[in-house]
């Protein structure tokens, strides 16, 4: 019941579509991958990887995949409450709050998380590998690795002025 109306809100961009082929007696047979983002715009995001012999069925893996594996991120306003660093393997991406009206300066791959998590405003570089699925995880696992002032001064138990 929920869950209908919380799939028809959310923004889902395919990332990176790959073919593989396996050399079988009468020649190749292909099979592919999708790699997908979804997220809801108001900080919610996830990452999914589907595999399957033709493109649709393999978008639509990775889709539901990347429903079940949402996950909260802390956002203030448009932007993000400080910068911070992820890294996936080679990949190494750095995520920069901006002011209003800067919009995201990003590669494809970070680009499209951010959109999908609901950012609006950010500076990033990335580093190491340029491999986009890498790319993706990285930026991930920057976003929740953030924390909002009110979950920092829980943790330090003193007032941040």
């Amino acid at each position: 019941m929920a869950t209908d109306t919380t799939r028809s809100e959310l923004i889902d961009k395919v990332i990176k579509i790959r073919r593989c082929a396996a050399v079988v007696k009468g020649g190749r047979r292909f099979s592919f991958t999708a790699m997908v983002v979804v997220g809801d715009g108001k900080g919610r995001v996830g990452w999914g990887y589907g595999k399957a012999n033709e493109v649709p069925p393999a978008v639509e893996k990775a889709t539901k995949d990347a429903t079940r594996s949402l996950k909260n991120v802390c956002l203030e306003g448009a932007s993000i409450p400080h910068a911070v660093n992820g890294r996936f393997g080679a990949a190494k991406v750095i995520l920069v709050p901006a002011s209003p009206g800067t919009g995201v300066i990003a590669g494809s791959a970070v680009r499209a998380v951010c959109e999908a998590v609901g950012i609006h405003d950010i500076l990033t570089k990335s580093f190491g590998a340029n491999n986009p699925i890498n790319l993706v995880k990285a930026t991930i696992d920057a976003l929740e690795s953030m924390r909002g002032r009110q979950e920092i001064e829980q943790l330090r138990g003193v007032k941040l002025s």
